[in-house]
């Protein structure tokens, strides 16, 4: 009996200091954001830093962003063509992919090769600078590394991932238009009529809407997680891994919530007139 209530004590203490880390967890990042925040409106960031940043963010991801997004389309296409012409609905195979695509596919994706690429990246180079002393020298110097470091990397975030997503959109669009009508022989006026018939303006929006939040997780976690790495290489390493898959995680949660809220938005405010039947 007495093993059993030390068992179960054991299960009680464990889950309330995973609860008392989490909660810690939430709590600093919520600073260092609001931190992050309120530097950015009080100076602006050095130019050098800034443009720095957004050449590292916006024209060094290009080749993954256009890759992932054509590859996206093409295999929405050679995926559900076969379906929809059983059903006789091949030319309206523009209209489920390019929705597909603009709304959820090309916002996600991208912001996933994004967090892995550029992500991991800014908590490597945040956490060797902690570990060499580069952070704590700039504090020395009377330079805010929040201010110095992370303000850039949140605008470049903030500002070329929503640009970076309408070039998956685009590319994802010509993917899937390449496979259906030059491989598939789907009749190219009615595969794009109903295309532009079914997506609207609000579905491309609310996919850019979501790429600026996802742009800002993303710098945000990151940040974090190099700006309080641990000591030694293992601590870089880890703080680099931890940034992707908490970036990543974040972003599924998040296109949860944003996707209830923006569809319960366009109910509301845009009911929708395209019809895929």
């Amino acid at each position: 009996m007495a093993t059993m209530r030390l068992t179960a004590f054991g299960w009680i203490s464990g889950l309330g200091a995973l609860a008392y880390t989490a909660i810690n967890l939430l709590g600093d990042v919520s600073l260092f954001a609001a931190n992050t925040l309120a530097w950015m409106v009080r100076r602006r960031p050095a130019a050098s830093a800034f443009w720095s940043s957004c050449y590292n963010v916006g024209v060094r991801s290009l080749p993954v962003v256009a890759i992932t997004g054509m590859f996206i389309g093409m295999v929405l296409a050679v995926q559900s063509y076969h379906e929809f012409y059983n059903l006789g609905l091949a030319t309206r195979l523009g209209s489920i992919i390019n929705i597909s695509v603009v709304r959820e596919l090309g916002p996600v994706l991208a912001a996933t090769m994004i967090a892995g690429r550029v992500g991991s990246a800014m908590a490597a180079e945040l956490g060797t600078m902690r570990v060499t002393d580069q952070i704590d020298a700039l504090t020395c110097l009377g330079v805010n590394p929040v201010h110095y470091l992370v303000v850039p990397r949140f605008l470049a975030c903030v500002l070329l991932i929503p640009l970076l997503t309408v070039l998956a959109d685009a590319m994802g669009i010509i993917g899937g238009a390449v496979i259906c009508v030059d491989v598939y022989h789907v009749e190219g006026h009615h595969y794009w009529t109903h295309s532009q018939e079914f997506v609207r303006a609000w579905d491309i929006m609310s996919g850019l809407i979501k790429s600026v939040f996802f742009g800002a997780v993303i710098a945000l976690v990151s940040c974090h997680r190099g700006y309080n790495c641990r000591a030694g290489a293992e601590g870089v390493g880890r703080a680099a891994t931890e940034a992707f898959v908490a970036s990543f995680i974040v972003i599924l949660i998040l296109d949860f919530f944003l996707a209830m809220f923006l569809n319960d938005l366009s109910a509301r405010f845009f009911p929708s007139t395209g019809k895929l039947l």
